[in-house]
């Protein structure tokens, strides 16, 4: 048995992936009978190894650990930011990678934003979903889906703007916090100036996996991704997935996924749309290439490759 300390820049109580993805492994370890603290910031105390989330956000107890424990076993996960903003940038987050005895990435292709010496030391832990339900649209109308909250990493509104080059009778539902005054603002026009988009706000989990079962489709339109969860979640339910050809996506999806339109194209992401309710096939075929990734994202498969990433030796 191991105390484990998990360190996330994400508060108790946020709805946001770093928590969840800290609260889920937290889990995990702890079934494993390892002793597990989850914390924003470390918390000085004794250890026997260091789990952190974000490379740049998570620099100072990054540094603090490795200066009181030069020996001790230190794990860094990196995030969307982390891989597609901060390291060309941070001089923080590319310190944290090189006091690190492990990195964990969320997708495969994550590992080639990294050199050859992090990459030596990387190892991918596909994040996981168990949802209660399947895919079981029953609305009456065509539902795409698109959920997380409303942030420019995620470009939200592709979905929504897609509509102005679609005829058909369909739905788009938002759901997610506005987690800027703007991004609110926009929500509502685009709700006023389009009867066909509903935004619901947040909503719990147990909901948003309701309504990704619910609907046809699934649009994860983000700009980068670390790894979409929600993308795990609807490969679990069995909801085809429409997605922006971006890395965080494609090591999730893979390559060779029939799903994909260029990053801030409403009018390729229409085009899919359309197929998507008029051709069959194609349908099938999404969903047979989810299927196919269905097993990756198994809680098992999860726990199996945390605990191998986090076997790290002391360095003493």
């Amino acid at each position: 048995m191991a105390r484990i300390s998990i360190v996330t820049p994400a508060r108790p109580g946020a709805r946001n992936g770093n928590r969840h993805t800290a609260a889920r492994w937290a889990g995990f370890l702890r079934q494993s009978g390892h002793r597990v603290s989850v914390m924003t910031q470390w918390d000085g105390k004794s250890c026997d190894l260091l789990l952190a989330l974000h490379a740049r956000r998570s620099h100072d107890s990054v540094l603090a650990y490795r200066k009181r424990f030069p020996a001790g076993p230190l794990v860094v996960a990196l995030t969307g930011t982390d891989l597609y903003k901060d390291l060309p940038d941070s001089r923080e987050a590319r310190r944290s990678l090189a006091l690190a005895d492990r990195i964990i990435v969320l997708q495969s292709e994550a590992k080639l934003q990294l050199n050859k010496t992090s990459r030596r030391k990387t190892r991918v832990v596909v994040q996981s979903a168990d949802p209660a339900v399947r895919h079981s649209p029953r609305a009456e109308k065509f539902r795409v889906a698109v959920v997380g909250h409303l942030r420019d990493v995620k470009d939200p509104f592709r979905a929504a703007l897609a509509l102005a080059h679609l005829d058909h009778d369909l739905n788009v539902v938002q759901i997610g916090d506005a987690l800027a005054p703007a991004m609110k603002a926009k929500a509502l026009a685009l709700a006023r100036r389009e009867p066909r988009y509903r935004w619901l706000g947040g909503r719990t989990h147990p909901q948003s996996l309701g309504w990704i079962a619910r609907s046809h489709l699934l649009v994860v339109s983000s700009v980068m991704e670390g790894g979409a969860n929600v993308i795990a979640e609807a490969a679990r339910i069995g909801t085809p997935v429409l997605a922006s050809r971006v890395p965080g996506n494609v090591g999730m999806l893979g390559r060779g996924y029939p799903g994909y339109f260029p990053l801030f194209d409403e009018r390729a992401l229409a085009r899919l749309i359309m197929k998507s309710m008029e051709q069959g096939e194609f349908s099938k075929r999404l969903k047979r290439a989810l299927a196919a990734r269905r097993r990756l994202f198994a809680p098992a498969a999860e726990r199996r490759a945390l605990l191998e990433a986090l076997r790290v030796k002391s360095r003493a």
